[in-house]
């Protein structure tokens, strides 16, 4: 074994993108991959995005098997570690292996949060963190079945369209007053539900589920009002909870996530943490893009390259129910002047705050978001426009204009 190990804990895309970085800085060092599901790494957006398509196809995996061999990247699937000793920079594996560290990386991701009401424990009650869950899932519909979807977040809103696209009929139930209500707007959300509602799904807003009814298996769900949507499976997805346990009895420093500084650290020498499971100034970020940032950035610094980790802004690109979306940086109208731009089924709404744009809606595709991003990211100056008299692609022309200087 060569002086220098790298080893990850964890699978997932901070995993992969850590790796990589390592072996970009580092042609020598022996970098390890540990993680608990008995398969390559791969997409977890897929589970929801393409639930219907084959997940045990090469197409779902990040990197394919070549890569990991070329970059002499050892994979160690279907291998927990089940406890860290900074001390002696040892991994332990569940099967009681020493496993000796130089630098270790905690990519232990996130669990999903579960249902705690009367009726959760059911069969058909699911909800979907890896393949097993989607496989479990797919092998117990029936053609016919109902299917209600508890959250409507982004995960929940895809996974309703998967299931309509593949013929099963939809209730979906989020106690907030809209859909998406992270990402989108009131007026984008009752645009974004009237597609979906004309696809066929049911929506139910404003209340939540009361308790899941059944004896031995689903027969449907009752509403805060009393009301019972009649459904044979139900599939939720109620936000996220990082897994800490294994940084937790190291005695590494803990609040929702593993506490990280601007390089990944955590308190503990030679301990990194990216992903879903680390917490960075006081929020675990939980987003796709944000854990192959935090995973390259760890990677670097694990080869003694310093480079500081800043949050880039949270873009979601959205492609369901026919209906090409994105969302990017902060939309909250209550803080920030706004300019909307309505073309029949187009809606686009940019958000101002302190002359220049933070945050943008729109019903467009995702080549269309990268001036915003731009425009987002590099805080170009809105100073000397007549905002009240110019439209959009006036306001945009400009500020691509700008931000070219």
């Amino acid at each position: 074994m060569s002086e220098k190990h790298y080893v990850i804990v964890g699978s997932g895309v901070a995993a992969v993108h850590a790796a990589k970085a390592i072996r970009d800085h580092d042609n020598e060092a022996e970098i390890s991959i540990y993680g608990e599901e008995a398969k390559l790494p791969y997409n977890r957006i897929k589970l929801s995005k393409g639930l219907f398509t084959d997940l045990h196809s090469e197409k779902v995996l990040i990197k394919k098997e070549k890569w990991y061999l070329e970059n002499r990247i050892k994979v160690q699937s279907g291998t927990s570690i089940t406890s860290i000793d900074p001390d002696n920079r040892m991994a332990i594996t569940m099967d009681g292996q020493d496993v000796p560290y130089y630098k270790l990386l905690l990519c232990t991701g996130a669990s999903n949060r579960k249902l705690t009401m009367e009726g959760a424990s059911l069969h058909n009650v699911h909800n979907i963190r890896d393949m097993s869950d989607a496989d479990r899932l797919k092998a117990g519909l029936q053609s016919g079945n109902r299917v209600c979807i508890i959250g409507g977040g982004v995960q929940g809103v895809e996974t309703a369209w998967s299931f309509i696209e593949a013929g099963y009929h939809v209730t979906i139930v989020e106690a907030a007053q809209r859909l998406m209500n992270r990402q989108l707007d009131e007026a984008s959300s009752t645009l974004l539900t009237h597609k979906i509602t004309g696809l066929g799904a049911d929506v139910r807003l404003g209340q939540g589920v009361h308790r899941i009814v059944g004896t031995d298996t689903v027969q449907g769900v009752e509403l805060e009002d009393s009301t019972l949507v009649p459904c044979e499976h139900v599939v939720y997805s109620i936000g996220i909870i990082p897994n800490t346990d294994l940084a937790h009895k190291a005695n590494i420093l803990v609040q929702s996530g593993i506490v990280v500084n601007e390089n990944m650290e955590t308190s503990t020498a030679h301990v990194y943490a990216a992903g879903d499971a680390a917490e960075y100034l006081g929020r675990v970020e939980g987003l796709w893009g944000g854990a192959i940032d935090q995973g390259k950035i760890a990677g670097t610094n694990m080869t003694g390259n310093p480079i500081a980790y800043q949050r880039a802004v949270p873009v979601t690109l959205f492609n369901a129910f026919e209906t090409p979306l994105f969302s990017i940086g902060m939309v909250d109208e209550q803080q920030c002047n706004t300019i909307t731009h309505e073309d029949g089924e187009l809606y686009t709404r940019i958000f101002i705050k302190e002359d220049s744009i933070v945050g943008v809606i729109s019903f467009e595709g995702a080549a269309a978001s990268l001036s915003y991003k731009t425009a987002i990211e590099n805080k170009i100056s809105l100073e000397g426009m007549d905002l009240a008299h110019s439209s959009l692609e006036e306001i945009m022309t400009e500020v691509m204009k700008r931000s070219q200087k």
